[in-house]
C-alpha cells in the first residue's frame, strides 16, 4: 500500500497540473496575440490571421486531448472497457446515439477539437457508431452556434438547424454502428479497446499513485502517436482560414438549380473553422443572394466535415472508415440543405 505521503505527493502534482493547464489554456488568446505581436506581423492582413489561428488553435487541441486522454486513462482503472461494453449493450439502438449527440450540444468544440474526446469514447469502449454521433454533434450545433443563428435569422432558422442537425448526427451514427465497421480502425487503437487492464489496475483499493500513472501513461501512448496529425490538419486549416472567395462562391449557391447544394458542400470540405468563425462569412453570402439551404449545408460541411478533421482522424480511422463517415454526413447534410431551401 502507499504510504499516505506518497498519495499527497502525487495528489499535489496533479493539482499543479491542473492550475498550469487551466491557466495556460484560458490564457491561449492573449499568448497567441502577444507572439504575433513580437513577430511584427499584423491580423489585418490574411497571413497574420492564419498564424494567429495556427498559434491559438495547436495548443488548444493537444491540451485538450491531454486531459480528456489523462482522465479517461484514470478511469480506465475504476471502469474498464469490458464493463463500459456491458453497460451500453444493454440499450436500445439509437439510445447512445441520441445520448452522444444531445452531449455534442453543449460542448463548444470545433471539429479539430472534438476528436480528443472522440479518441477518449473509443478507449473507454464506448460503440463506434456512438461516438461517430459526438463527433458529429459538437462542431455542427452548440450554443454558439444557435444563438448566433437566432440573433441574425430568427428562432425558426435556428431551431429548424438545430433540429436537422441533431438528426444527422444521430443517423449518421446509427448507420455507420450498424455497419459494423470497427475493423477499420487504426490497429492501435483497437489494442486500446481490447486491451485488458491487470488485476492490480481492476482492483477497487488500487493506490493513488499508480492510477495518476496510468492516466501519465495514456498521454504518453495515444498524443505521442497523434500530435503531428493535429499539427498538420490544424496548419492546413490555418492556412485556408481567411481566404474564402466570397464573390465567386456566392454565384454558386442560388436556389435555382439541383447542384448547388452538394457543389455547397464540396466548397465547404476542404475549409476549417468553427460555428461562430463561419456565420460572418454565411451572412455575407446571403447578402449577395445566395440561398440560405445552400448555405447552410455550405456551413454545417465546414464544421464537420472538414479536410484538417479527416487529416488527425487518419491517424486513428483506416481510409474507408473514414470514407463511410464522410459519405454518409455528407448525404446528411445535402439532405439539409435541399430541406431548409424548400420550406423558408
Amino acid at each position: 500500500m502507499a504510504s499516505g505521503s506518497e498519495n499527497v505527493k502525487w495528489l499535489s502534482g496533479v493539482f499543479i497540473a491542473t492550475v498550469l493547464w487551466v491557466l495556460l489554456y484560458s490564457n491561449l488568446e492573449w499568448c497567441a496575440g502577444m507572439l504575433l505581436h513580437l513577430s511584427g506581423i499584423s491580423r489585418a492582413n490574411r497571413f497574420g490571421e492564419a498564424l494567429y489561428f495556427f498559434i491559438y488553435e495547436v495548443p488548444k487541441v493537444l491540451l485538450l486531448l491531454t486531459a480528456v486522454v489523462f482522465l479517461m486513462g484514470i478511469v480506465h482503472t475504476f471502469i474498464s472497457a469490458e464493463r463500459t461494453r456491458a453497460l451500453l449493450s444493454g440499450r436500445r439502438t439509437g439510445v447512445g446515439n441520441v445520448m452522444a449527440a444531445c452531449l455534442g450540444i453543449v460542448t463548444p468544440f470545433c471539429s479539430c477539437s472534438a476528436v480528443p474526446l472522440f479518441i477518449g469514447f473509443l478507449q473507454a469502449g464506448v460503440p463506434l457508431g456512438v461516438t461517430f454521433s459526438f463527433l458529429i454533434s459538437a462542431p455542427m450545433i452548440n450554443e454558439v452556434a444557435l444563438a448566433l443563428l437566432f440573433g441574425m435569422f430568427g428562432w425558426k432558422v435556428a431551431l429548424l438547424y438545430s433540429g436537422m442537425g441533431l438528426a444527422v448526427a444521430i443517423i449518421a451514427g446509427v448507420v455507420i454502428g450498424k455497419l459494423r465497421m470497427e475493423r477499420y480502425l487504426e490497429e492501435w487503437v483497437q489494442k486500446l479497446q481490447e486491451r485488458t487492464i491487470s488485476a492490480e489496475v481492476e482492483d477497487e483499493a488500487m493506490m493513488v499513485p499508480l492510477r495518476i500513472q496510468e492516466g501519465i501513461r495514456h498521454v504518453r501512448e495515444i498524443v505521442g502517436k497523434v500530435w503531428l496529425y493535429i499539427v498538420i490538419g490544424v496548419g492546413l486549416g490555418a492556412g485556408i482560414h481567411g481566404y474564402v472567395p466570397e464573390n465567386f462562391m456566392a454565384s454558386l449557391m442560388g436556389k435555382s438549380v439541383w447542384w448547388s447544394v452538394p457543389v455547397a458542400v464540396l466548397i465547404g470540405v476542404p475549409m476549417y473553422s468553427n460555428a461562430a468563425g463561419i456565420l460572418p462569412v454565411v451572412q455575407a453570402l446571403l447578402g449577395k443572394g445566395a440561398a440560405l439551404g445552400t448555405v447552410m449545408a455550405f456551413m454545417m460541411s465546414v464544421i464537420a466535415l472538414s479536410a484538417p478533421e479527416m487529416i488527425i482522424l487518419r491517424k486513428v480511422l483506416k481510409p474507408q472508415l473514414i470514407a463511410v463517415f464522410a459519405g454518409v454526413v455528407a448525404v446528411g447534410i445535402m439532405l439539409v440543405g435541399f430541406v431548409f431551401n424548400l420550406v423558408l
